[in-house]
């Protein structure tokens, strides 16, 4: 009896759908494309939403911290000895005269008084800095001091970016966020931000739903019908198609063979 060759089109057609099935999505793709960083379109700056007594209390905040850490930055370029702090306090300040007028902006549009000054747990931060007894100490009281309330901030812009209903609060949060995470990088490049000293983060609230997984009727349900049930994989999914299609491949083999 004459044996038939199988195609090779055939083997190679097998062979690609193999190696497709139990290739993970996206994997060749992975190393050639960086992740995307949003732009901000679609932010709009229009004063419409309603505005909470939260956004409210983010608008004041903001003034307030240009309004101490503008001194502080300008204290940093004149009284340090150290160029990095004296960079750093430079570049801080001016960029708190930008997002200042930012913040003012949004301020005069939607109706929220701002204070002129820095309140009195601000001002006593900044007599500490005036009364430094060596360049060295207030180059420490400078770093520590603004990476500490850059650090506290952080969680409240984070809030109201989420949350807000205004678009202009929110296109605010979106430019603040970026201001303070800048600043928290340029403070850590002086090398001498005391990160010991830093408040503690408060301890994680208990998640919602620990333990097993309980079977209701909505599973039940799923596994019937052939959707996609919790806890199982997509890797043992295609693991299994993977045999089938081998299983396919070897059959098809032997038909050809028997002709």
């Amino acid at each position: 009896m004459r044996t038939r060759r199988i195609p090779r089109w055939l083997v190679a057609t097998l062979a690609l759908s193999l190696a497709f099935m139990v290739t993970p999505a996206g994997m060749a793709r992975a190393a050639d494309n960086p992740v995307p960083v949003p732009p901000n379109t679609g932010l709009t700056d229009n004063g419409t939403g309603v505005i909470s007594a939260a956004d409210r209390d983010f608008v004041v905040k903001v003034r307030l911290a240009g309004l101490w850490e503008i001194p502080a930055g300008n204290m940093a370029a004149e009284k340090s000895q150290n160029p990095v702090v004296k960079k750093v306090g430079a570049e801080i300040a001016k960029q708190h005269e930008s997002l200042d007028a930012l913040d003012r902006a949004v301020a005069a549009k939607l109706g929220i008084m701002l204070p002129n000054g820095p309140n009195g747990t601000q001002e006593a931060w900044l007599n500490e800095m005036r009364t430094a007894a060596t360049p060295q100490e207030f180059d420490q009281i400078f770093i520590d001091r603004l990476r500490a309330a850059h650090g506290a901030i952080f969680p409240a812009i984070a809030t109201i970016r989420g949350t807000t209903r205004n678009d202009s609060v929110r296109k605010l949060a979106q430019q603040t966020n970026q201001f303070v995470m800048t600043h928290m990088t340029l403070l850590e490049s002086s090398g001498i931000v005391d990160y010991a000293a830093l408040p503690t983060a408060p301890a994680p609230a208990a998640a919602a739903g620990q333990g097993p997984v309980p079977i209701d009727n909505q599973m039940l349900v799923a596994a019937t019908e052939g959707q996609d049930v919790p806890g199982l994989s997509n890797t043992v999914i295609l693991l299994v198609l993977a045999a089938a299609l081998v299983v396919g491949v070897v059959t098809t083999m032997r038909i050809f063979r028997a002709r």
